[in-house]
């Protein structure tokens, strides 16, 4: 798949194609159903299918001060879009000039005149241009005028019959359900970063930690999880990880520690992405070393019954 940042020309390859419109954070089942749409009109017509997502999200523009809420970075997003079959993706600017655009320009501008579409592809509930003023008809009238056809896919609900969103999602993992989000997202939530140094605790208690910053991703609810780690070698490991704040270190550092089990190597320095199966406990501060060992010990236990209950989908 080929990647297009921000003001990259688009490949002659990528021409005349059919694109999926949206921010896709998360990448869940409704975005699925719409980029799918999109790779199935494309194919109908013989061309390239793409994906067209923003970055950063609109909300981070007008909103900065609100609290973390990404449920995906863009590399995360991409390589998502990838495995889904998309000949190529592009990822906009979200600026204040991207936020001011009329819907007339924007369509003209950049869907016609920069991304030479056929046609587009959006949820039922896409606005788009500035004051998001330009609906779907908009859309749909716009485009006929510039020659892309405009169609919208509607919304995929969940197993209780509500629709499944983004929102959703980061509600349901600040609860610490983390089935729930699976089923919406249709695989674990991730968490992807770079290893840091940290404390060294883990590594005095005989369980060493792969230690994360969460960033701009949403907070899941703080305590114990079962996690699957995923190196960058491909190999996947079974672990148990503590996400929040560690009440036993002073001072507090907000962190993912995620202990692999039967595993030894130098982590640091590397990006990896975890995932998080279970939640298994609140977090909670012990009374000394030895009685962090032992919660620590049946904490591996919840989590390897946990991973155990949900074998892995390779």
């Amino acid at each position: 798949m080929k990647r297009i940042f921000m003001d990259d020309p688009l490949p002659r390859s990528l021409t005349g194609g059919v694109a999926a419109l949206g921010n896709f954070d998360g990448f869940h089942a409704g975005h699925q159903a719409v980029v799918g749409e999109a790779r199935y009109r494309a194919r109908a017509k013989d061309g390239p299918s793409l994906v067209i997502t923003f970055d950063p999200h609109p909300v981070r523009l007008f909103k900065p001060d609100m609290p973390p809420m990404a449920l995906t970075t863009i590399d995360q997003r991409l390589d998502y879009f990838e495995r889904f079959g998309i000949d190529g993706a592009v990822v906009l600017r979200f600026d204040r000039e991207m936020a001011a655009m009329e819907p007339k320009a924007f369509v003209r501008d950049v869907l016609a005149d920069r991304l030479s579409l056929s046609g587009v592809v959006t949820g039922d509930d896409f606005t788009f241009g500035a004051r998001a003023s330009g609906t779907i008809d908009d859309l749909r009238r716009l485009g006929e005028a510039a020659e892309i056809d405009a169609a919208t896919v509607s919304a995929v609900n969940g197993i209780h019959g509500h629709r499944i969103s983004s929102t959703k999602i980061r509600e349901a993992l600040r609860e610490g359900d983390c089935d729930a989000a699976a089923r919406m997202l249709t695989r674990p939530f991730t968490i992807r970063a770079e290893v840091e140094h940290g404390a060294k605790l883990g590594r005095t208690l005989g369980t060493p930690t792969a230690n994360m910053r969460l960033g701009t991703y949403v907070r899941p609810k703080y305590g114990v999880y079962a996690v699957r780690g995923c190196l960058p070698s491909g190999e996947c490991l079974d672990g148990v990880a503590n996400l929040g704040v560690r009440p036993m270190i002073d001072p507090p550092v907000e962190l993912l520690e995620s202990w692999f089990f039967d595993w030894e190597g130098d982590l640091y320095g590397q990006t990896i992405d975890v995932e998080l199966i279970a939640y298994l406990r609140e977090e909670r501060k012990l009374d000394g070393l030895e009685a962090l060992k032992e919660q620590i010990a049946r904490d591996a236990e919840a989590a390897k019954a946990a991973l155990d209950a949900r074998p892995a989908d390779r």
